[in-house]
């Protein structure tokens, strides 16, 4: 790391002091400076990242996005296109896909090992208290977009990942507990039909009672049923295939822990691996714009439709 850059120049110093970096306090002075850097990684809050992404691609560097790519499916757009105007690339930090079980049943589905998928079913119960909002950018419509968006996105992307493109959605969403703290939804159910011909649900919440409780994928295919939860998609709790039978799995990563609260897997050095083979080995992208915009686009189809049935 040769520079970190936050508005908040405590931060920005203690960050850069732990890692022996250069601080810079806004944006434009990092991207003008002559530092000899290749990547910009943006992590910055949700509703910024297309603004960043964006001067960062057009000053010359590739960029690591973090997750979402945007709160917006037009300004998902803005960052593809600008990437390919400068010749630059786009990555998206999508951990979940590197976590052994995820990879062991997404393998096992390109094999023909479960047939074709019939059904799926998404389970996102987490816990977010009024103390994880409090003085922050999260659960603001602006800079944090929705419960989908901050929490769930990695959860959405598995499902395209792993089953397809979706076809038709059908959402109903409420702020249940957070009504004088977020602008959004906490609870939504949703039920989809993809292009392929499954049905599938998402059922998520942020009101899972103290702490987080499950985060899990059931597929029902027509050779096999596959069931990885944990709190964090983290564990194969069930598997049923016809002649085939996943081994046992190497020992995922710990899930990223935020001091009162813990988030998803903590794969990144996987993300930045496949970043570096990218760049020096001509590999193969892990995560693209392109699919972090189709990850944007089930989401904003999933508001849409909320929108629409809760005021019918």
């Amino acid at each position: 790391m040769k520079a970190v850059c936050d508005i908040d120049k405590d931060k920005a110093n203690s960050l850069a002091n732990k890692y022996g970096a250069i601080p810079f306090y806004n944006v434009e002075e990092l991207l003008n400076a002559d530092l000899g850097i290749d990547v910009v990684s943006i992590c910055s809050p949700n509703g910024l990242h297309a603004e960043h992404t964006i001067k960062a691609l057009q000053s010359g560097f590739h960029v690591l996005c973090e997750k979402p790519l945007s709160i917006s499916v037009s300004d998902c757009g803005d960052m593809i296109k600008t990437a390919e105007k400068f010749n630059k690339r786009l990555f998206v930090i999508k951990q979940n896909r590197f976590n052994p079980p995820v990879t062991a049943v997404k393998n096992a589905i390109e094999e023909g090992r479960l047939g074709r998928i019939l059904s799926v079913q998404m389970s996102c119960f987490w816990n977010r208290n009024s103390d994880y909002y409090l003085n922050s950018w999260k659960g603001t419509k602006n800079l944090d977009g929705g419960t989908l968006f901050t929490q769930f996105s990695h959860f959405v992307d598995l499902l395209y990942w792993i089953v397809g493109d979706i076809k038709k959605i059908y959402a109903l969403t409420k702020n249940l507990l957070h009504e004088d703290i977020i602008e959004f939804e906490d609870t939504g159910v949703v039920a989809v039909e993809f292009y392929n011909g499954a049905l599938g649900t998402i059922n998520y919440t942020v009101n899972s009672y103290e702490k987080n409780m499950e985060g899990s994928l059931t597929i029902f295919g027509e050779k096999g049923t596959v069931k990885i939860g944990g709190q964090y998609l983290n564990e194969l709790e069930y598997q049923n295939i016809e002649g085939y039978s996943i081994g046992e799995l190497p020992k995922g990563g710990t899930a990223n822990n935020y001091g009162t609260y813990q988030g998803s897997m903590s794969n990144h050095d996987k993300v930045y691996d496949n970043l570096l083979d990218v760049l020096v080995n001509g590999g193969s992208i892990t995560t693209s714009g392109y699919e972090g915009l189709k990850t944007v686009e089930i989401i904003d189809r999933v508001y849409q439709s909320a929108k629409q049935l809760n005021n019918a």
